[in-house]
């Protein structure tokens, strides 16, 4: 199915990239990603590291594990959360496109602007929502 030139499994794309950055965009977040990268920590252990109550701790991470970034495994009666290093290389790949992207974009407005117009030179932003 396509809805406005771009495919469902390129929305779902979009998407999982969206939850990636969104999850990144928190300082708390990326705080726990850096603890759990260290080594395996239950939420409740995570969550003597923070002024904020169990439950909201609770909520950091599954907004992680709703991105991909962390998951959880259950350890007796404790959930230990692991970061899962995929995730951050997907968020490392996003980034790489848009700089690709961007950067033809710099170059090719540069050309014009030294008059050397090229119209077969694709742009690589172009029909996308970005």
């Amino acid at each position: 199915m396509v809805v406005d030139g771009v495919s469902g499994e390129a929305e779902e794309a979009e998407g999982r990239v969206d939850r990636l950055f969104h999850a990144l965009a928190d300082t708390t977040r990326r705080d726990i990603l850096r603890r759990c990268v260290r080594d395996d920590l239950s939420v409740s252990r995570l969550a003597e590291a923070y002024p904020m109550s169990f439950a909201a701790v609770q909520k950091h991470v599954a907004v992680l594990e709703r991105a991909g970034l962390v998951v959880k495994q259950r350890r007796g009666r404790e959930q230990l959360v692991r970061t899962e290093p995929d995730a951050v290389d997907r968020a490392r790949q996003a980034l790489d496109e848009l700089e690709t992207a961007w950067r033809g974009r710099v170059e090719r407005m540069s050309r014009l602007l030294a008059g050397e117009a090229d119209s077969d030179v694709p742009d690589p932003m172009e029909g996308t929502d970005r």
